[in-house]
């Protein structure tokens, strides 16, 4: 039993898919989504977070020191009563 003829197709020119330079804008970097509320989630689970848990968010734009109670799908609820973005947030930690 012969096997099947198969077409190669010839290469007749150069390839240069090779990428010869690489930058990147090292003043934008920011965390992955899903670590940032991986975060949020383990403060909110920590034994020290009874109703309220003081942290320092750093944003796109600026720092806060505030005190979160609560969140949402989008937000963060703090206790003065602001609205935090979550997709505004660079970084959290709790202090």
């Amino acid at each position: 039993m012969d096997k099947p003829k198969v077409f190669a197709n010839p290469i007749n020119k150069k390839i240069d898919n090779v990428q010869d330079l690489f930058r990147s804008d090292k003043d934008n970097r920011s965390i992955n989504p899903v670590d940032i509320n991986k975060k949020i989630n383990e403060i909110f689970a920590s034994p020290n977070h009874v109703y309220k848990s003081k942290v320092h968010i750093t944003l796109k734009d600026k720092s806060i020191d505030t005190e979160i109670v609560g969140k949402t799908n989008i937000n963060l609820l703090t206790l003065d009563g602001n609205l935090i973005k979550i997709t505004d947030i660079v970084d959290i930690e709790r202090l």
